[in-house]
């Protein structure tokens, strides 16, 4: 057979990540690479029991359920984001296949082949995969420690006139940083200006470190919603409860999100209602706030281990930021080095982490960057974990 397949494949790539998580099912390897939430944290007894109770409702929560999702969960989630200064309704939102599904079915029915996204710099590899699959042309904005450059934002948006943006304002994946107040309000000024759409990625906002007195107020939130708003806000349950569950949101003007469950209906009907519903009985008899707070706290006091060991390490000419929140440490290491070479000595030696370039939209990407996990290994799997990565380390670093 001489299989005649569509030119779109050419615009599919593999992810670095589940390349590299391939690589480390072997149980020698300590893996910083995906990630991936703690096991031992997930709530297996309270989610079995919500499973137990949605099977005694009868063989009706076996059946088909709605494209949008089920509704008692999301209306348990506008109560949830109503919290979050979020003021939606069921009609407003859409269930999805964890929050990457939302991504794809946005950029499914409002990108062209050619439209432009503008992008940070550095940013999620799997929304680039996402974006690339549909021809999208993608362009980077410079970042700082505070978000978006927004000098270089607005010269941007004028220059290509972008049709949407993409970014993950609350502990970036994959640099940890949290942008400013100021930035966020900076950025939807400007892209309402120019009437651009702006997708807010937030996977990971409950995993805040430090003081709990700090906000950091979606950029939703801080527009007019959801009539007429010119963002879209994503997240899932991935990281606070399971990724196994597969289930995410999306809110939006009502518009996007009916256009969204057309491409939903065509793509898989909708999401587990077995899930949603177990979720639903979760979130109606589990301390779900208790359960996120105690995660949060247990990775808070990861991501110090991991710094205080990185600090140890004193690598020199290697540069790297505290995490205000989320899952992962950035490395900037000399620009001699690229770490996708550094990456075959690491697994040898029994570590793995994702070199940098995976996350850089255009050609410019920085080979001498590196992404580490430190909410998945305990304490003994990070120490361990250090020493090989310092052996691998010391192979490219001249002390």
């Amino acid at each position: 057979m001489n299989y005649q397949f569509s030119a779109r494949l050419g615009t599919f790539s593999s992810s670095a990540v589940r390349e590299i998580l391939k690589l480390t099912q072997r149980k020698s390897i300590i893996s910083f690479a995906g990630g991936l939430p703690a096991e031992e944290h997930f709530p297996v007894a309270a989610i079995g029991e919500a499973f137990q109770r949605v099977l005694a409702a009868g063989n009706k929560a076996l059946q088909y359920g709605l494209t949008e999702g089920y509704l008692p969960l999301r209306e348990s989630i506008c109560g949830w984001m109503a919290r979050k200064g979020v003021t939606v309704t069921p009609d407003d939102m859409l269930l999805t296949t964890g929050s990457q599904q939302a991504i794809d079915l946005l950029t499914r029915i409002y990108i062209d082949p050619g439209d432009v996204i503008l992008v940070e710099r550095p940013t999620y590899l799997s929304a680039l995969q996402v974006f690339r699959s549909y021809g999208a042309t993608l362009i980077s904005v410079d970042t700082d420690n505070d978000g978006m450059d927004l000098d270089d934002l607005a010269a941007k948006l004028k220059q290509y006139r972008p049709k949407m943006i993409y970014v993950i304002p609350t502990f970036s994946n994959p640099t940890g940083k949290a942008w400013s107040l100021e930035r966020r309000k900076g950025v939807l000024k400007l892209c309402r200006e120019s009437d651009t759409l702006i997708l807010e990625d937030d996977p990971y906002g409950e995993l805040k470190f430090g003081d709990a007195s700090v906000t950091y107020p979606s950029i939703f939130s801080l527009d007019e919603h959801p009539n007429g708003s010119c963002v879209v806000y994503t997240s899932t349950f991935s990281k606070t409860v399971a990724p196994a569950l597969r289930t995410g949101w999306v809110m939006a003007d009502p518009e996007i999100i009916r256009h969204m469950a057309r491409a939903k209906q065509a793509a898989d009907l909708h999401s587990s209602s077995l899930d949603q519903q177990t979720l639903y009985q979760l979130m109606e008899h589990f301390d779900l706030d208790g359960h996120i707070e105690f995660v949060r706290k247990e990775y808070e006091s990861r991501m110090r281990q991991m710094a205080d060991l990185l600090r140890e390490q004193q690598w020199p000419g290697v540069v790297w930021n505290e995490p205000k929140g989320g899952m992962f440490f950035w490395l900037e290491l000399p620009e001699s080095v690229d770490t996708a070479d550094l990456l075959k000595t690491a697994v040898d030696l029994g570590v793995a982490f994702v070199p940098g370039i995976s996350f850089f939209a255009d050609e410019d990407a920085k080979k001498n960057t590196m992404r580490l996990n430190f909410t998945h290994n305990d304490l003994e799997g990070t120490v361990n974990g250090m020493k090989r990565l310092n052996q691998a380390m010391e192979s490219v670093l001249v002390k």
